[in-house]
């Protein structure tokens, strides 16, 4: 059965593709909006932005694969995203993806079985001045500690 989007998706659509003069332009937009109702960017998917917006297929797929806040898989209902460049590691990122690895019970790239936590390492969330930094869903964490991690975690329940 061939993917479509939903009533609601393409009213949200419309109202993108208004906001800006061109398909082109919108696309990142769109391709947020695809991500909500499919929860990842799967081919199917893409292939259904390009068709919608009238833009070629590589294209699309060229954008969505740079921006690591687009899911090109399924994630968990908390996704945690732990910039790995040299600033933040060295100021001790791969301390706390090895944390999380250990409390989260899963690896970078994964899914927890319940399907709460999934976890990511990404080359930059533009917060250099302040790592380590991570991103949970698109909450910003700077200038992390374990301690401060665990606190995190906790008030996730």
């Amino acid at each position: 059965m061939a993917l479509s989007f939903s009533t609601e998706s393409e009213a949200r659509i419309a109202e993108a593709l208004g906001e800006y003069y061109n398909p082109q332009a919108a696309l990142i937009p769109v391709l947020f909006i695809a991500a909500d109702q499919f929860g990842a960017l799967g081919p199917e998917v893409l292939d259904l932005v390009a068709t919608r917006l009238g833009l070629p297929r590589m294209f699309v797929e060229g954008v969505s694969s740079f921006y690591t806040m687009l899911p090109k898989a399924p994630r968990g209902r908390y996704h945690f995203q732990v910039c790995r460049t040299l600033s933040c590691a060295m100021l001790g990122a791969p301390v706390l993806t090895e944390h999380l690895k250990e409390r989260l019970g899963i690896k970078p790239g994964e899914v927890s079985a319940d399907g709460r936590y999934s976890l990511e390492e990404v080359e930059c969330l533009a917060l250099c001045g302040s790592g380590p930094a991570m991103l949970v869903n698109q909450t910003a964490y700077q200038n992390l500690t374990v301690a401060e991690l665990d606190r995190i975690l906790a008030s996730l329940g």
